[in-house]
This record gives C-alpha cells, sequence and structure tokens, in this order.
C-alpha cells in the first residue's frame, strides 16, 4: 500500500486494487485513512465533508484510476422537498413506532441475519458472526445509533446511523423481508431527513451513488441532492 497525504493533511494509504462490487469487469481502488488516527465523531464528520465513508473502524474513499463513477452523496436537510411517492411512503409508515439504542442487540442481529438471507445469501456478507456485525456497523469513538422501527411491537427494520456535529451518516439499513411493501429502505431514509431536521443538523449523507447502477438509483430521487467531485460539493440533477 503507498503512503498520501489527503488535501486536509492526514495520514492516507492507497489499497491494492480489487474487483469492483457495482460494475463488472472493473477494477477498483479505495484511498484509506490511517487507522492509527483515533476516530471521533467530529473527525468523521470533517472527513464525510470531503467524500470518505465509514465502514466499521475504515474511513475509505474511492481512488479509481480509469473511473470516477462512485460520487458521495450528501442531502441539505432544511431544503430537501420530498416527492409524491415518498410522501405517500411517508404516510404509510406513520403507524411504526421508533425507538434508539447503541450496541448490540440480539434481536436486531437475528433481523440482520434475516434480511441478508433474503438479499444478500450469495455475498461474502451472508452468514455473519457477531463479531463481523459490530465490526462492520460500529466504531469505538463513533457515535453510532441503531434507530429501531416497530410495528405492533414486532421489530421490522433498523437504520444504523452515525451522528456528527456536520449531520447524520446513513450507515446500514436492514429490515424484515416480509415488509418489502412497505419499502422500508426508502422510509428509513426519510425517518433520518426528518431526523436531521429535528436536531438542527445541515446534512444528510447517503454514501456513494453511481448512475449506472440501477440499484443506487433510489438515492438519486432525493432531491435537492449534492454530489462530491472535481474536490466539491455540486449539485446532483433529479
Amino acid at each position: 500500500m503507498a503512503n498520501q497525504t489527503n488535501e486536509q493533511t492526514i495520514r492516507c494509504f492507497s489499497s491494492a486494487p480489487f474487483a469492483c462490487s457495482y460494475l463488472p469487469q472493473h477494477e477498483a481502488r479505495n484511498l484509506i485513512i490511517d487507522p492509527a488516527i483515533p476516530l471521533t465523531s467530529s473527525l468523521l464528520g470533517t472527513l464525510l465533508n470531503t467524500g470518505f465513508r465509514r465502514s466499521g473502524q475504515h474511513l475509505y474513499r474511492p481512488d479509481c484510476q480509469q473511473c470516477q463513477s462512485c460520487i458521495p452523496v450528501r442531502l441539505e436537510s432544511r431544503r430537501f422537498k420530498p416527492s409524491r411517492s415518498q410522501r405517500r411512503n411517508w404516510r404509510q409508515n406513520s403507524e411504526l413506532i421508533h425507538q434508539t439504542t447503541v450496541g448490540f442487540s440480539d434481536e436486531q442481529f437475528e433481523l440482520y441475519k434475516k434480511y441478508l438471507d433474503a438479499r444478500h445469501s450469495d455475498s461474502n456478507m451472508a452468514n455473519p458472526s457477531v463479531k463481523e456485525y459490530i465490526g462492520f456497523l460500529t466504531a469505538s469513538g463513533v457515535d453510532t445509533r441503531f434507530h429501531e422501527f416497530r410495528l405492533k411491537g414486532q421489530l421490522i427494520a433498523v437504520a444504523v446511523t452515525d451522528h456528527t456535529p456536520l449531520g447524520l451518516s446513513a450507515v446500514y439499513t436492514f429490515y424484515h423481508p416480509d415488509f418489502q411493501q412497505r419499502a422500508l429502505g426508502i422510509y428509513a431514509i426519510l425517518w433520518q431527513i426528518h431526523h436531521a431536521q429535528q436536531l438542527e443538523l445541515p446534512w444528510v449523507y447517503l454514501g456513494y451513488w453511481i448512475k449506472e447502477c440501477d440499484k443506487m438509483s433510489y438515492k438519486n430521487s432525493f432531491q435537492p441532492s449534492q454530489g462530491y467531485y472535481g474536490k466539491r460539493w455540486q449539485r446532483l440533477a433529479g
């Protein structure tokens, strides 16, 4: 791995090339923040603002040589305008009860396994251990909260969210496969936007968007949104 320094003089490493998970026959590479640097919610917020993303204890940003398709996306919570289908989704799920937890929960872990079995049974995420689950979703020094959504007492969705001084970062959402008609992934984002508004936080970070990847098209339906490319945030058209 090669040593580099990013625009904020934080020590980084460049990963070895690997097969892209989203675009067939593409080769990917990441810029990774030095894992020896103590991670805090404040540092995470700063790095989210320059296009980085958290996975477990690691912060990374795509750094591919031949492709710039992965675009970090954020939404300005105060200016968000829900579409007609998003308003309908919000109403449909208005009966869900929310509560927040921090740390490991057996009930959440069982839902996570059920979700992966239904959605990603053929991926390297399948059959996770508790250690893998915790290592993927949490990080020491970061304010990560597990936002639960229940229907008549049953846990049907969890939105894992990093809270930073600059905004909320949608880490991962998983839900019960029997409730797909509720579009709970969309609802989780709508709820996080609403929560950011309540907390008077300016941004909701949605991770990476790839125009050519159909599975990511939903991210561009949240408007007005911005993408980080050319080393600055720019408006993304809906």
